[in-house]
């Protein structure tokens, strides 16, 4: 219940969420059922990408459920906030790539669990926004993330004001990756998974981790971390299989 799990191909599962109206609205039992439904899919070795997207073509997520936000006291607000915290790190810390399918509107905490993944695709119809502080709460949370992604100016403007902005201008600001027209999403998504099913899955997996770790790091750590993890993936065998595939393209090109 709340996810629905298809699989396109063995290596691409798609959460759809579901059962959470008809924006797709953030409430415990939906955050619950989605941190359950992540953890399970995190244990499947054979997956090189996951995909996360709403039902429907209104929203990916429209935000959290403002019923349950309306009755909430000091501390059930930190239960609360808590939970959607679990969620989008169960999203930032998934073994593989995530990406996010982004229609219609994506606001506040969907906007938050939509920066933990690692690619952002919107419909050229989308729009994003972080409208807390209109219903007299701060964002918090993942959109502690907003600053080093896309500047403090921008993220000030976005947090401050509490405006929304369309998926073109969330390109330009660097807070999602590509914005395709409507009726290409899907294929355009499934293009990208389709690249990364042919990275080899230690390596894609090993490349997400060190993203993790180096968010935590000053710079000169971070180099020297990688060192260690360049040598460590040449016991993997996938360096030797892939440059030598490619040379051996190369010979008979």
């Amino acid at each position: 219940m709340y996810a629905q799990v298809t699989y396109p191909t063995p290596s691409t599962a798609i959460v759809t969420i579901t059962d959470a109206g008809v924006l797709n609205v953030l409430g415990t039992p939906v955050i619950r059922g989605l941190i359950q439904t992540l953890g399970e899919l995190a244990e499947n070795p054979a997956l090189h990408c996951l995909v996360l997207r709403g039902s429907g073509s209104r929203a990916f997520i429209a935000g959290a459920d403002i019923k349950e936000l309306a009755s909430l006291t000091a501390a059930t607000g930190r239960v609360f906030i808590s939970a959607l915290r679990d969620l989008c790190n169960a999203v930032r810390h998934f073994p593989v790539p995530v990406i996010v399918r982004l229609e219609g509107h994506t606001l506040g905490g969907g906007l938050e669990l939509a920066m933990a993944g690692d690619l952002r695709i919107a419909a050229d119809n989308a729009v994003v926004g972080m409208p807390e502080v209109k219903v007299g709460i701060p964002s918090v949370i993942h959109a502690a993330m907003m600053p080093a992604q896309i500047g403090t100016t921008r993220a000030a403007w976005l947090l401050l004001t509490g405006e929304n902005i369309s998926a073109r201008q969330a390109q330009e600001w660097g807070l999602i990756n590509e914005c395709v027209p409507q009726d290409q999403l899907d294929a355009r998504i499934l293009e990208i998974a389709a690249g990364l099913a042919e990275i080899g899955p230690v390596v894609l997996r090993q490349q997400k981790r060190l993203l993790r770790r180096w968010e935590g790091m000053t710079l000169d750590a971070a180099v020297d971390d990688s060192i260690a993890e360049f040598g460590e993936a040449f016991k993997t065998g996938e360096p030797q299989h892939h440059m030598n595939a490619f040379l051996d393209k190369k010979k008979k090109g």
